[in-house]
């Protein structure tokens, strides 16, 4: 049975310092109803900058609640954004397969909706000290393609880091939108990420001379910071190669999110 957003919260409570919160938060798109997780630490009251987090293709999970502890810390604000809506939150992988497909055919909803947990993330910068002018997104797998259709829109933020994520879209001239610096981490033997698809993005960003890197970690499949992942060969947890992308990150924010 899926763990519901109350008792996601009480078990992960645990993972973090005592000063360290999370807090649903319910929004509506289009009349639906979505629920997204903020996660910050309450001891700092200077404002921080924020992490835009799109999880991986089970929604907002026990796994991405950790995910978002690991990556923000005490250094920032994440708010974990709800692709698929409240009631409708995958229960195995063959129904979030189904649901990020759905969002995968139809890129304008899919930028529609990681936009709206932007503008509802920054509505509540005075209750989380979110500095708004200092904001950028991370995604996770399937998140990963999220996070970039979100630089494709033409969102004007501090940047997106996408950790074995998608790379491919339906309209490569879309990049010409790119305000953002893009931060692509991979692995080197992603059978979900193949070869054509990574030589497609490069030529993709230099066409449209965006400000991007790829880092490219050998030895890792698909998912290799998710320590729930299991399945050798494809779908696999690396611990070695997530703290070096955990790292890239933390220095690519640095530069891109400086006061």
């Amino acid at each position: 049975m899926r763990k519901t957003l109350s008792t996601l919260l009480m078990a992960t409570a645990g993972l973090a310092q005592a000063e360290m919160v999370s807090k649903p938060v319910s929004y509506d798109i289009d009349g639906e109803p979505y629920e997204g997780l903020l996660v910050y630490d309450d001891a700092t009251s200077e404002p921080r900058p924020g992490l835009l987090m799109v999880p991986n293709w089970m929604g907002v999970t026990e796994n991405s609640a950790k995910k978002a502890f690991r990556a923000g810390g005490s250094d920032y604000v994440v708010f974990v954004a709800d692709m698929y809506g409240k009631d409708k939150q995958p229960a195995n992988a063959e129904e979030a397969g189904k649901l990020a497909g759905a969002l995968r055919m139809d890129r304008d909803l899919m930028r529609k909706r990681v936009n709206t947990g932007l503008d509802v993330f920054k509505s509540h910068s005075e209750k989380v000290g979110l500095d708004t002018g200092r904001i950028g997104a991370i995604g996770f797998c399937f998140g990963g393609g999220v996070v970039l259709e979100l630089a494709r829109s033409g969102t004007d933020i501090g940047g997106v880091v996408s950790f074995h994520g998608n790379l491919d879209t339906p309209d490569p001239k879309d990049a010409e939108s790119i305000k953002t610096p893009v931060l692509v981490l991979h692995g080197d033997e992603d059978p979900s990420v193949p070869q054509e698809q990574v030589e497609a993005f490069k030529q993709e960003m230099r066409a449209a001379d965006v400000d991007w890197q790829l880092v490219i970690y050998g030895g890792a499949v698909h998912s290799f910071t998710n320590p729930a992942a299991n399945v050798p060969g494809k779908n696999e947890y690396h611990p070695v190669v997530a703290e070096r992308a955990f790292s890239a990150m933390r220095q690519f924010f640095s530069e891109t999110l400086e006061d």
